[in-house]
C-alpha cells in the first residue's frame, strides 16, 4: 500500500512538473502547431497504465467525471460573457441556423450513417452514438473563437453555438440511452417530450434570472465600493455554478443555464470584466489540463482497446461530412461566401461535451456495444484534438488574411 502511495505522489509530481514547464513556455508554444489538449492528451496517454495499476477503476471514473462537468461549466460560462448581444443581433441568423437547422440534420445524418456502417446494433445505438458526437466543445476552439484575425461574426457564431448545442442535445443522449437499454415503458417514452421541453426551457430562465440579478447586485457593490477585487473573480465562479445548479434542481438543462448566465452577466453588467479573463488565463486553463489529461489517461486507452475499423470510420465521418454538409446546407441563401461556411463547418471541434456525456450514459446505464460506443468517441474526441489543434491557427490567420 506505501508503494502504492508513493508512485501515485511519483505521477502527481510529474504531472505538476509538466504544467510548470507548459506554463513557462506558454507563449513559446503558442508559436507552433501544438495546443494544450495535445499536449495534456498525450501526457494522460503516457500515464494511464500506472494510474489504472494504483488507483480504483470507479474512483478514476467518478474523478474524471467531475473534473470534466466543472471544467465544462466554467467555460461555457466565461465564453459567453464575452459574447455581445449587439454584435450578435447583426448576425444572430448564423448560430441560430446551424442550431436549429443544422443541428437536427446532422443527427439524422449520422445515425443513417452509423446504422449504415453495423445494421445489426439496432437503431437506437447509432442514435446514441451520434448523439454524443454531435456537441462542439468551447475549449479546443478556443484558439479560434479568442483570435484577432477570425471576424467577428464567426468567432461570435462559433461561440454561441458550442454553448447551447450541448444542450439541446442532451434529450437526444437521454433518448438514445434509454431506448438503447429497452428498459423504458410507453408511459415514460410519452414523457420525453415534456422532460426536453422542461430541459430546455427552464435552462435559460434560470440562466437570465441568476446571471442578471448577480451582475446587478456586483454593480451595486462595486459602485459603493464594498467589494475587494479579489472577490470579483469569487462571485464569477460561484454565478456559474448556481446557475448550473439552479437548472438542474428544478429540471431545466445546468449546461444551458451557465453559457446563458454568463452571456446576460457579460451584458448586464456595466464594470470591467477583467476579472473572468485573469480568471480562465490562469485556474481555467489548470481545470482544462485536468480534463484533457484524465481523457488521455482513462478513456482514450479504454478506447484504444476496442478500436477497429469501424469507429476509425465513424471518427473521420464526423469530423468532416456528418459535420460540414448538415452545418454548409444551414447557412443556405446567408450571404456567407464558400469558405466562410466551409470556416464554420469544419470548426465544430468534439471535446469536453462528448468525454462527459459519454461518462454520464456509461455509469448510468447497462448499454449493449459498450466497447465499441467508447471506441467510437474516443477516437473521434482524440482525431479531433489533434486536427482542430493544429488547423486553428492557420487557418484562423488565412480567414482573417482573406
Amino acid at each position: 500500500m506505501e508503494d502504492h502511495a508513493l508512485y501515485f505522489e511519483v505521477i502527481l509530481f510529474g504531472l505538476i512538473a509538466c504544467v510548470i514547464v507548459y506554463s513557462l513556455l506558454t507563449k513559446a508554444v503558442g508559436r507552433t502547431i501544438l495546443t494544450l489538449p495535445i499536449i495534456f492528451t498525450g501526457l494522460g496517454f503516457a500515464a494511464s497504465e500506472p494510474l489504472r495499476t494504483l488507483a480504483p477503476a470507479e474512483l478514476l471514473s467518478g474523478s474524471s467525471r467531475l473534473i470534466a462537468e466543472i471544467t465544462l461549466i466554467i467555460i461555457l460560462f466565461a465564453d459567453a460573457s464575452h459574447v455581445r448581444f449587439s454584435r450578435l443581433r447583426q448576425n444572430f441568423q448564423l448560430p441560430l441556423r446551424m442550431l436549429i437547422i443544422g443541428m437536427p440534420l446532422s443527427i439524422a445524418f449520422g445515425t443513417f450513417v452509423v446504422y449504415w456502417l453495423n445494421s445489426s446494433i439496432g437503431f437506437a445505438m447509432p442514435l446514441l452514438t451520434t448523439a454524443l458526437l454531435t456537441p462542439t466543445d468551447a475549449a479546443l476552439g478556443q484558439t479560434v473563437v479568442s483570435s484577432p484575425n477570425v471576424p467577428a461574426k464567426l468567432s461570435q457564431t462559433i461561440n454561441v453555438e458550442s454553448g447551447l448545442n450541448d444542450g439541446l442535445v442532451l434529450p437526444f443522449v437521454l433518448l438514445g440511452a434509454i431506448l438503447s437499454t429497452q428498459a423504458i415503458d410507453d408511459q415514460g417514452i410519452m414523457g420525453l417530450p415534456m422532460k426536453a421541453v422542461l430541459q430546455i426551457v427552464l435552462g435559460p430562465l434560470v440562466g437570465i434570472t441568476i446571471g442578471w440579478s448577480i451582475a446587478k447586485a456586483l454593480d451595486l457593490v462595486q459602485d459603493r465600493d464594498w467589494i475587494l477585487e479579489s472577490a470579483q473573480g469569487v462571485v464569477f465562479l460561484t454565478t456559474a455554478f448556481a446557475a448550473f445548479l439552479g437548472a438542474e434542481i428544478i429540471g431545466g438543462n445546468g449546461f444551458i443555464a451557465a453559457f446563458v448566465a454568463g452571456a446576460v452577466f457579460g451584458n448586464s453588467y456595466k464594470h470591467d470584466l477583467h476579472f473572468i479573463s485573469e480568471f480562465m488565463e490562469g485556474n481555467g486553463q489548470l481545470l482544462t489540463m485536468a480534463a484533457f489529461f484524465m481523457f488521455g489517461a482513462l478513456l482514450l486507452p479504454a478506447g484504444l482497446e476496442h478500436v477497429s475499423f469501424i469507429p476509425v470510420l465513424v471518427a473521420v465521418a464526423f469530423l468532416t461530412v456528418i459535420r460540414i454538409v448538415p452545418i454548409y446546407l444551414s447557412l443556405a441563401g446567408t450571404g456567407l461566401k464558400l469558405k466562410e461556411k466551409l470556416f464554420l463547418g469544419w470548426f465544430g471541434p468534439r471535446g469536453l461535451a462528448s468525454i462527459l456525456f459519454t461518462l454520464i450514459v456509461v455509469d448510468e446505464f447497462d448499454l449493449p456495444g459498450e466497447a465499441e460506443l467508447l471506441a467510437c468517441v474516443s477516437m473521434t474526441v482524440f482525431l479531433s484534438i489533434l486536427l482542430h489543434g493544429f488547423s486553428a491557427t492557420p487557418l484562423a490567420n488565412r480567414i482573417g488574411r482573406d
